[in-house]
């Protein structure tokens, strides 16, 4: 009698765990990069994943790094439809669906990592936003993340060393600055860089630093350009929860993404620029070869941008010149 009181203790405390556990509410994240091998952005969504857990609301993130749930151009669909609730995600990829993105990774915009961090706090992101909150999602972290170039040719340095080469750049404010200086377009996400590469699809690319060491580019280029004192490169990559998903949360798990969010946001922060000086490491100690933009070779760049990607962002895009105009008024 003992025993069978015992066993109808022990399978009703199973039956009530396994019945808060139903209760939880379960949000699946998305994102493209390497999961546990050291790339931030998936770090972050682990973070958020975690605070969101110790906040006991009744709310878990179950992570799918590696595009193991959506290929990274599906994601932002997948969102904004609320079949995908969160995902790490660069904006840009989802400009041929919002072209307003295009401006974050607009050549130059962005000066430095502080600059990125006065950048968030601005009209010119709040504009941005407004974009992102209408077209079916929201941000819960910001996140910028440098950039440089790298090629299996020649080192890129001034507009003329791109000249012939097959560049993968990212999205269409680079891939038009780059055409006009003689590159040819080839459009793939950050993912599909290696075997492109590889194959000989490509002979160059521009993406984020961390992009550059997670996906172990340094295997198939001789010369890296790193960011230096001359970023062109800057890409927002924020981490964003779909509003249909939102707005089915209680008010305590949407505070508790909310505080997860800041804690991603900060961490981020706190690393940015110390992916840079990785990046540069580890392709050292590869036997690739790294160089910087002088200033001259940079302002040759900005001038081919100008007449290129901001003027066609300011006359084709929905408010193009007032979005660009926000952006360089931070200082």
């Amino acid at each position: 009698m003992q025993r069978n009181h015992l066993v109808t203790a022990a399978a009703l405390g199973l039956a009530i765990a396994a019945s808060h556990a139903s209760a939880n509410t379960v949000l699946r994240a998305s994102h493209q990069f390497p999961g546990g091998q050291g790339d931030v952005r998936d770090e972050m969504v682990q973070m958020m994943a975690e605070e969101v857990a110790n906040a006991d609301v009744g709310l878990e993130i179950e992570v799918y790094p590696g595009q193991s749930l959506f290929k990274a151009r599906e994601q932002w669909g997948a969102l904004a439809r609320g079949r995908l609730d969160i995902t790490s995600l660069p904006l840009d990829y989802a400009s041929g669906r919002h072209p307003e993105f295009s401006a974050t990774l607009m050549p130059g915009l962005v000066r430095n990592h502080e600059h990125a961090q006065r950048l968030n706090d601005s009209e010119y992101m709040d504009m941005i936003k407004d974009v992102i909150q209408e077209g079916g999602a929201r941000v819960l972290a910001d996140a910028w993340l440098s950039g440089g170039f790298a090629s299996s040719e020649q080192c890129i340095t001034s507009p003329d060393t791109v000249d012939g080469q097959v560049f993968r750049a990212a999205g269409p404010a680079f891939e038009e600055m780059l055409e006009a200086a003689g590159a040819s377009i080839a459009s793939m996400p950050s993912s599909e860089i290696y075997t492109a590469m590889q194959t000989g699809v490509l002979d160059a690319a521009n993406t984020s630093s961390m992009s550059f060491v997670s996906y172990r580019l340094y295997e198939q280029v001789e010369c890296l350009t790193e960011p230096g004192d001359f970023a062109l490169w800057f890409m927002y990559e924020p981490i964003l929860i779909s509003e249909q998903v939102w707005q089915g949360l209680n008010d305590e798990q949407q505070a508790a993404l909310m505080d997860a969010g800041e804690k991603a946001e900060a961490f981020f922060a706190e690393e940015a620029a110390a992916i840079d000086q990785q990046m540069v490491d580890v392709y050292e100690e590869n036997g690739v070869e790294v160089v910087k933009m002088t200033e001259e070779d940079y302002n040759a760049w900005l001038e081919i941008a100008r007449e290129t990607s901001y003027k066609n962002f300011a006359e084709n895009v929905p408010n193009g010149q007032a979005i660009i105009d926000a952006a360089l008024a931070v200082e």
